[in-house]
């Protein structure tokens, strides 16, 4: 069975929406682009690099795979980011897309109409790690229908306000364990959660 992983960058108040750059993502009228940049490290770039070097596959919403697909292929040789390109250029790439007929990155596949379903067969296989990265609408979608088994997350010191989120309503109830913490210099939260179980509920009400 194979691991679906969300991997993403957050902020405090939990937003995902373009955190490279300020024409990444402006729907919605977003106008904080590029929130996450200030605060990319070399503590943290090895953390997202270590990994994106355990995936083997990629999931990703339309807008990321256009981003991605744009960039990745593109860099060079002498390139400091040469080694993560080479990763993301060979990995299986699953496409969720209305509007695309067809891709054009190498090992990218369309996922079809009914994505929830596909996604629970990819799963389904033997494998390692599925990461989905970025691609807000389409891990919303994953996380309604109860198909992630982990969260990567890289929680940045900044509160925006308003933007898409990662956990938007209609979200499954979930336990999760917090395996994995760790801060940076530049005080980003890197944290690594796992699906425990049900939620666990109680009360702080004195007994009688």
């Amino acid at each position: 069975m194979s691991t679906i992983v969300i991997q993403t960058f957050l902020t405090l108040d939990g937003v995902m929406q373009a955190p490279g750059g300020p024409e990444e993502d402006t729907s919605g009228n977003f106008t904080h682009g590029g929130w996450h940049a200030p605060h990319f490290d070399e503590a943290l770039g090895e953390a997202v690099g270590g990994w994106t070097a355990g995936a083997e596959g990629l999931l990703l919403g339309r807008r990321t795979y256009d981003i991605f697909a744009a960039h990745w292929p593109r860099v060079p040789q002498d390139h400091p980011d040469v080694e993560v390109a080479r990763i993301l250029n060979s990995l299986p790439k699953y496409v969720a897309s209305r509007t695309r007929t067809s891709l054009e990155w190498q090992n990218s596949t369309l996922l079809g109409d009914d994505v929830p379903a596909a996604v629970a067969k990819l799963r389904e296989q033997p494998g390692g790690e599925i990461h989905v990265i970025g691609s807000g609408d389409l891990a919303q979608t994953l996380i309604r229908h109860d198909l992630v088994d982990e969260y990567r997350l890289t929680i940045a010191p900044v509160v925006l306000g308003s933007g898409r989120r990662l956990f938007a309503e209609g979200a499954v109830p979930t336990g999760l364990k917090l395996v994995e913490s760790s801060t940076t210099p530049a005080g980003v939260l890197v944290c690594v959660y796992r699906r425990s179980g049900e939620v666990g509920y109680g009360s702080f009400a004195l007994e009688n």
